[in-house]
């Protein structure tokens, strides 16, 4: 049994990353790092096996495996810790605020030669495991339309919406690691890069609003959307293929399921009764969405473990998914269209 530290028990600790750890054969929540004392009383009653702890350097010894789940701007520190203290790592997305941290950190895990990988969680969504299935069906991806549309038209305030660059906020950073990774996966090494970023609430000091358009390698390209001001919403993933096309709507359920209590493995997990849209050359027709699988990357990474192999997310897309939205902001500050080499 591998014993796990959770350093942070916001929304990334205590909805997604402890209960799918405690949901995996071979992990267990050993450990749990929090100075608020509600969010200590929150853990300790969730795992009571588990030892609380006020801060990092009390976590080092307790565990064989470290869980970054705290602000963007303390994961680099935090996984540098750990890896000084050999342990392996996950880092909640994204990495690092900047492509120039990732490298140190990328570095310093295979200088040591410890395992450092990335939750990029959202490869498990229900939608994206379908659309991924359903390639062979489409032919080359042409291109890619994909989104995350929300309706917040007042700012919530907290370290996401901060303007210091050092706290790693805004909408590119965020939920731009999860659609740039997932548009990686599907068309592959990426070109050049447009984007516009937007500051479109009353007193946002972060980008809200966001398009990003990628050209890749292979010919395709991806349109990206995020936004917080969004009251209509498209299409999550639209997929166009020389032979046909895949498109789904609304969100992988996962996230709610986690938030209300629900747990891998119990009934209905990773469902919600919605089918993508698919036309091929054999007409047109209604895919069941696949499960969403969340619980596989803590999979993924225990087999790692067990056997030496690869982790579930190599922290090199990471780094390459920084270094687009790097070019992203560039092209958005210049209002060009940025060229970058990328290795397939």
């Amino acid at each position: 049994m591998t014993r796990v530290g959770i350093i942070g028990y916001g929304l990334a600790g205590e909805v997604f990353h402890a209960p799918l750890v405690d949901a995996v054969d071979g992990l267990e929540v050993a450990a749990i790092v929090t100075g608020d004392a509600d969010r200590q009383r929150r853990a300790a009653a969730a795992y009571p096996e588990a030892k609380v702890v006020p801060a990092a350097d009390e976590l080092w010894p307790l565990v064989e495996l470290v869980v970054v789940a705290s602000s963007n701007r303390s994961h680099v520190p935090l996984a540098m810790a750990a890896l000084e203290n050999g342990l392996p790592v996950v880092v909640d997305k994204p990495l690092a605020p900047t492509r120039e941290e990732a490298e140190r950190l990328v570095a310093a895990a295979e200088e040591r030669g410890v395992l450092l990988t990335v939750f990029q969680n959202r490869r498990w969504d229900d939608d994206f495991l379908t659309v991924r299935r359903l390639l062979d069906s489409i032919g080359l991806p042409l291109r890619l339309e994909s989104r995350f549309d929300r309706w917040q038209p007042e700012p919530s305030g907290g370290w996401r919406e901060l303007g210091d660059p050092a706290e790693g906020g805004g909408l590119l950073l965020d939920l731009g690691s999860h659609l740039i990774d997932q548009a990686r996966l599907l068309l592959g090494p990426v070109r050049r890069v447009y984007a516009e970023l937007d500051r479109r609430r009353p007193g946002a000091e972060v980008d809200d609003d966001t398009f990003v358009a990628l050209e890749h390698a292979e010919g395709g390209r991806s349109h990206l959307w995020m936004s917080a001001v969004a009251p209509l919403r498209g299409p999550r993933l639209r997929l166009t293929g020389a032979a046909g096309g895949v498109e789904t709507s609304g969100l992988d359920p996962q996230e709610d399921q986690l938030a209300a209590g629900q747990r891998p493995g119990e009934q209905g997990w990773g469902l919600r009764g919605a089918a993508a849209r698919v036309v091929a050359g054999d007409g047109e027709r209604d895919e069941p969405l696949a499960p969403g699988a969340y619980e596989l990357f803590y999979a993924g990474l225990r087999e790692a473990l067990d056997t030496g192999g690869a982790p579930p997310v190599d922290p090199h897309d990471a780094l390459t998914v920084l270094r687009v939205i790097e070019a992203a902001r560039r092209s958005a500050a210049e209002r060009t269209v940025i060229e970058i080499k990328e290795e397939a």
